[in-house]
């Protein structure tokens, strides 16, 4: 297991403002299957505020890894991770991994959160630990 320094996390704030500045400007009209950027994403679930309790929460560790890993999720994928998350927490798995196309995510059921994000590829010799089930969608 390792050992995570608490000094290493920034702020939502901070790591908010550090991603945007990486963002490029995506020329495509079309929204729909653009992917969202962590800061879209942290906005949308801000302004939904707590009408919506089904939907992912990401921690700052999963915060940082999408955003050192320059991940984005589009509507569609996230919309599956909720969905994922749901049905594990549904068979009483605590602590799932979910996999949405070449993303995988570790999710505590329980606190509707992403504990960590990353691409399947990135995965050594794709073995996941510390969970109890596993959802693919």
């Amino acid at each position: 297991m390792m050992n995570i320094n608490n000094s290493q996390f920034l702020s939502i704030e901070q790591l908010q403002n550090q991603y945007l500045k990486q963002q490029k400007v995506n020329s495509q009209s079309s929204t729909a299957q653009q992917g969202m950027s962590f800061g879209e994403i942290l906005h949308k679930q801000q302004s939904q505020g707590m009408q919506s309790t089904e939907s992912v929460r990401f921690s700052k560790h999963a915060a940082n890894r999408l955003s050192d890993r320059k991940i984005e999720l589009t509507d569609e994928q996230l919309e599956r991770l909720n969905d994922g998350t749901k049905k594990a927490g549904e068979k009483g798995i605590r602590d799932s991994l979910v996999l949405v196309d070449q993303l995988a995510f570790i999710v505590n059921t329980k606190s509707n959160t992403v504990i960590t994000a990353m691409d399947q590829t990135e995965a050594d010799e794709n073995i996941y630990t510390n969970i109890d089930g596993a959802v693919i969608i």
